[in-house]
């Protein structure tokens, strides 16, 4: 089983420079099983593509299988995700030799900006310069785990 490691971050301010000339993907995100801190079930749709991802207990790091579905799998699933979704934009910015993925969350969630960062090891996570249009770290938060949102449909106060 493969090991996920993020740190999160909120964006209050976004440099049009940030994104200016990156092309973004569309994500629909829908959960089956959705325990802010514990196992997750998820849905999801990038662009032309279909996953199911089974994420473990944790917020820096965990446990995390993803395997690619075909599109009538994904659709016969989707209805298990009623009541708890969200969509968003994300762009891929090349940072250092890491990769940004900044998430624009849309309808309830609109107003809402989170970057994220996946690393090979916690050692290397805890060396991160943030760049200086980030925010407030909400890697701990449950509040900010897409699980969470997807059931609330409003942005965390």
């Amino acid at each position: 089983m493969a090991k996920e490691i993020e740190r999160k971050f909120l964006i209050e301010e976004l440099p049009s420079s940030v994104i200016e000339g990156k092309k973004a993907c569309h994500i629909l995100q829908g959960y089956i099983t959705a325990d802010p801190t514990g196992q997750q079930v998820r849905l999801r749709s990038k662009n032309d593509q279909y996953f199911l991802t089974v994420k473990g207990k944790g917020q820096l790091e965990r446990e995390e299988v993803e395997i690619t579905l075909h599109t009538q799998q994904f659709e016969a699933l989707w209805p298990l995700t009623e009541g708890r979704r969200i969509v968003k934009k994300r762009y891929e910015i090349p940072y250092h030799s890491l990769t940004i993925e900044l998430d624009i969350f849309e309808k309830s969630l609109t107003g809402l900006r989170v970057a994220e960062i996946e690393f090979d090891s916690v050692a290397v996570s805890e060396k991160l310069q943030v760049p200086d249009w980030f925010g407030k770290e909400v890697t701990e938060d449950a509040r900010y785990t897409n699980s969470q949102l997807a059931q609330s449909q409003s942005i965390p106060t």
